[in-house]
């Protein structure tokens, strides 16, 4: 159990020089590409982990080469990073450490959890895997600069379409491309001070009054890191919005902040560390109750920007771009976009209900009137208008409604094929030595 969860903080191989000892007397060096040295308990824990996420508890000796041979390849591609000189930031290892951590704080519940499972401290596990996780940033930056070069013409999709046998191509399901503009409801007169005051009240019982910060955060608290007493794990300042990160950055450890507004709300902050340009803190975050929004006032503002859309005088993307509320979707006109693939058409079944009954209602073309929905982003009501730009319903693929999508698998293709070549030639210029028969 214990090592199956060390695997998700650390990385998934693991490596010791040359001069390394044994740790275990059935334990052996594997294969070695120029220095690096690979025991077959790291293989081994490989495979366990592979089997682990993909569910299945078929072991096969395929199975365990395959990893040796992945494996061998990452060193490979470190190795093809220092003959570039590609150089990988402290800063850069720190936030993939941290990244890691924060997916097994998810699972466990605290930083805590994590230490008393493992018997060692956050930062002797960060000392411990920092350089890991620079040698597989080194390689899976190597691979991504190949592989960015690899480009594809039409006549290559389209010979690759055409030998596609016509009866295994799948059904693709009705799709839709949308995009919206957004209004965040204004405060009602006086909210803001009201909450502002709020704030500097609990801020004044704090410091002027002795009041204890994490009971003050439990009980006033209005996110969920209040029932922990407003306690945010050491992360880097990047991650945090810039108005909380100024302010934090700014303290010496133990100091408390004034208050201080983000789009979430008001926050009072306590630093309790930085390494780095990380920081470890403790907030209470008090929100503008949604009774107290003006939520007329962003259905007017979006109505009378739909009116002047359907008036043609100005268009959808333009108004979005200038008008909505939401940075994620203006800067592409209030085109949605698919965060998995990247594509501009959204399967319909894969709508939320709200939207879907949105989108059904509309013709393309056409502007829905303004309708209340839950921003991702802050967990705050707000008001969108939805533009159905296109409805392409369910169909075999083809290349003229279908371009772009075939161009990406075709391109995913020969980028498979062509970086296999290049794998080849890499491994022909470094040594690769195995101290195991091969099948």
């Amino acid at each position: 159990m214990i090592r199956s969860l060390l695997l998700a903080v650390c990385l998934v191989w693991h490596a010791r020089p040359l001069d390394a000892q044994v740790r275990q007397p059935l334990d052996h060096v594997v294969a070695i590409v120029n220095s690096n040295a690979i025991l077959k308990s790291d293989v081994d824990q490989r495979v366990m982990q592979y089997m682990q996420s993909a569910q299945t508890g078929a072991f096969t000796t395929d199975l365990w080469y395959d990893v040796l041979e992945s494996m061998i390849d990452t060193y490979v591609l470190v190795e093809k990073a220092k003959i570039d000189s590609v150089v990988v930031t402290d800063e850069e290892v720190g936030r993939a450490l941290d990244l890691r951590l924060k997916g097994m704080v998810s699972q466990l519940g605290s930083e805590q959890a994590i230490e008393q499972m493992f018997g060692k401290s956050i930062i002797q596990l960060k000392a411990e895997y920092r350089e890991q996780f620079r040698e597989e940033i080194l390689a899976d930056r190597v691979r991504n600069t190949q592989r960015s070069k690899i480009r594809i013409s039409r006549p290559e999709v389209e010979r690759f379409f055409q030998g596609i046998p016509q009866d295994s191509l799948p059904m693709i399901p009705e799709s839709v491309e949308i995009a919206q503009i957004v209004a965040i409801p204004p405060s009602k007169p006086d909210a803001e001070n009201a909450t502002f005051r709020r704030a500097a009240a609990i801020r004044d019982s704090i410091v002027n009054h002795g009041k204890d910060f994490e009971a003050m955060a439990r009980l006033y608290g209005e996110d969920n890191t209040a029932r922990n007493g407003g306690l945010l794990p050491l992360m880097p300042l990047s991650d945090l919005v810039s108005e909380f990160a100024a302010a934090a950055a700014a303290l010496q450890p133990g100091g408390v902040s004034e208050v201080v507004k983000t789009a979430f709300g008001y926050h009072v902050i306590r630093l309790n560390r930085r390494v780095g340009d990380q920081i470890e803190t403790n907030h209470i975050l008090l929100r503008i109750r949604q009774s107290e929004l003006d939520d007329d006032a962003a259905i007017a503002r979006l109505a009378a920007i739909r009116d002047t859309i359907t008036t043609r005088t100005q268009s959808f993307f333009a108004m979005a771009r200038r008008h909505s509320d939401d940075k994620n979707t203006s800067t592409f006109g209030g085109r949605m976009i698919n965060p998995k693939t990247g594509e501009r058409r959204l399967p319909v079944e894969a709508l939320d209900p709200a939207l879907y009954r949105t989108v059904l209602l509309l013709e393309p073309g056409q502007i829905s009137e303004p309708r209340a929905f839950e921003s991702p982003q802050t967990g705050a009501r707000a008001y969108r208008i939805i533009h159905l730009i296109a409805r392409v319903p369910e169909h075999k693929p083809n290349l003229a409604l279908d371009y772009d999508l075939i161009e990406n698998y075709a391109l995913q293709s020969k980028q498979l094929r062509e970086m296999g070549k290049w794998m080849q030639t890499l491994r022909s210029q470094i040594h690769i030595q195995y101290m195991v028969p091969l099948p």
